[in-house]
């Protein structure tokens, strides 16, 4: 006769299935029901990982108990357990090694297990894993009725199934929270503005990539737009749909990289208080966008060849891989080459990046895209800073078209942004505001070439009446720089090292200001 404990065992258990508890402590509950129906000393739920059994919950059994991993192939008790689908139930004098053997604690004291039996779980047809009862009395299961011991494996498999959907809701809320995270922070508009041929080219070249799976390594100067790029080649492709997962290699502490990029489950280390999924797995079937690739240690690059080799990564702290569909974008300022020359960087991993290279041109070779750069910028600020009108003088398109642009298209941005602020500042009525060279302040962030033609002209006094028929000073002083450095290269036989070492100047800022004054 089935006994009220029962009863009232099962109905605790049915309402915990429509609630919304932890697994840990589900799993608790489960074990503390079975101790109360059946007379049994210990109790334990195990589930099968790769061959081995591993502790979900134990009752009665040592504290250590939890953190053992029983291979299944070395317990036959277990392996017969997991692989029977009745209740098995082993014999006081049975000469299989019993695995809880020293485990099991009563009045402070390990006693060895004289009586034990258990069953197999099966969710969706497959073992999951084992429920176990052991006893210090050889006889304690005997009048254990198979009908309850039958109809509670069920609700156990129940209990289990509930706890793995509501993993599984949680895990599912998690990914997506941070998929629309991440798709918030792209939704900006993305577009390349200018209309020279460097820039005409780059957008050929990313027509041509989009439309495949291949790996794009993006190069160029810091502040060119890289980016910028990457998103283009996303929105382009066949991806689109899906994420745009963006990280900054650089900005990743050496501690916690690994996690960020594949994840890590619960208890893998400290403070990791659940599973996480990392940045592939949010990006699983859209594009993963690894800026300052260049950055990355070593350590974590072998790591990162080997989920571009296999397409699969693993969680730090799991022993599963799981596949991952990612497009992968890297982006550096660097020079790659000459960072494997140092073995700074691993050959094998740039030729994975680098399937199609994309270099992307400095501010200084688009000249004719600094004015449609700055309309983008002023028109931005305009909306931000809440003025009906912004424009440049005439004198303020000059000095952007003369600057040399060490900091590329980003040092142009704030450049534009500083100057709408001192010029709205200096207006009582701020509609329109024209943007004078004043409120640009380049004489205060003048580049090298600037500051080299400055020093150049400091202290010369070459016939001034060659260049009289000029009607500003800025062309004067061109010429005046073209006739120096075209003396000097003709002292020095056309050596460019020696006119600049004469000059005072390095090769690199002689060669800018060769090539801005054509």
């Amino acid at each position: 006769m089935t006994s009220p404990v029962f009863y009232k065992a099962l109905i605790r258990l049915v309402s915990d299935l429509s609630s919304d508890l932890p697994a840990e402590e589900r799993y608790s509950r489960l074990l503390q029901e079975v101790v109360n129906i059946f007379p049994c000393d210990a109790a334990a739920l195990l589930q099968f990982e790769n061959g081995y059994l591993k502790p979900l919950a134990v009752r009665g059994l040592s504290v250590d108990t939890m953190g053992r991993r029983f291979k299944v192939d070395e317990h036959p008790r277990l392996q017969r357990l997991l692989h029977s689908r009745d209740p098995v139930r082993f014999a006081a004098d049975s000469e299989l090694p019993d695995p809880y053997d020293g485990l099991v604690e009563n009045a402070g004291h390990k006693l060895h297990v004289h009586d034990c039996m258990g069953a197999s779980l099966h969710i969706n047809n497959r073992p999951w894993g084992v429920l176990t009862l052991d006893a210090m009395d050889p006889r304690r299961f005997d009048q254990i009725e198979p009908t309850i011991l039958k109809t509670f494996i069920g609700l156990t498999e129940a209990t289990v199934k509930a706890a793995g959907r509501i993993a599984a809701l949680a895990a599912r809320a998690e990914h997506e929270h941070q998929v629309a995270a991440t798709l918030q922070e792209q939704n900006q508009q993305v577009e390349i503005v200018g209309s020279s041929p460097a820039i005409e080219k780059l957008c050929n070249e990313i027509d041509v990539v989009a439309r495949s799976d291949l790996t794009v390594l993006v190069l160029g100067e810091t502040g060119v737009g890289k980016e910028l790029v990457a998103r283009s080649v996303h929105n382009k492709s066949q991806r689109n749909k899906k994420s745009l997962v963006y990280i900054n290699c650089a900005a990743l502490p050496e501690g916690i990289a690994e996690s960020e990029l594949f994840g890590h489950v619960k208890g893998a280390f400290s403070g990791a208080t659940s599973d996480r999924a990392g940045k592939f797995e949010i990006a699983h079937g859209g594009t993963l966008f690894l800026d300052e690739i260049g950055e990355l240690p070593l350590s974590l690059q072998a790591k990162l060849l080997r989920v571009l080799q296999s397409g699969e990564i693993q969680r730090v702290g799991s022993d599963r891989h799981k596949e991952v569909d990612v497009r992968i974008v890297a982006a550096t300022n660097r020079n790659l080459l000459e960072e494997i020359e140092r073995k700074q960087f691993r050959a094998d991993l740039y030729h994975r990046l680098s399937v199609y290279p994309i270099t992307v041109p400095p501010l200084r070779d688009r000249e004719n895209d600094i004015l449609l750069l700055a309309g983008y910028f002023m028109e931005a600020n305009q909306r931000r800073l809440g003025v009906r009108g912004l424009r440049l003088s005439q004198a303020a398109q000059q000095a952007l078209l003369a600057y040399n642009w060490p900091g590329n298209v980003r040092e142009l941005e704030h450049l534009i942004s500083r100057a709408a602020l001192k010029a709205i500042a200096g207006k009582k009525h701020p509609d329109p505001v024209i943007l004078q060279e004043k409120n640009l302040g380049l004489h205060l962030v003048d580049s090298d070439t600037d500051s080299v033609e400055e020093e150049l002209i400091t202290g010369l006094t070459p016939e001034w009446s060659r260049f009289s028929h000029f009607d500003n000073v800025r062309d004067a002083q061109d010429e005046f720089l073209r006739y120096l450095i075209q003396e000097r290269l003709d002292q020095f036989d056309g050596n460019r090292s020696a006119a600049a070492r004469s000059l005072g100047l390095d090769r690199g800022n002689f060669h800018r200001l060769m090539k801005r004054l054509e």
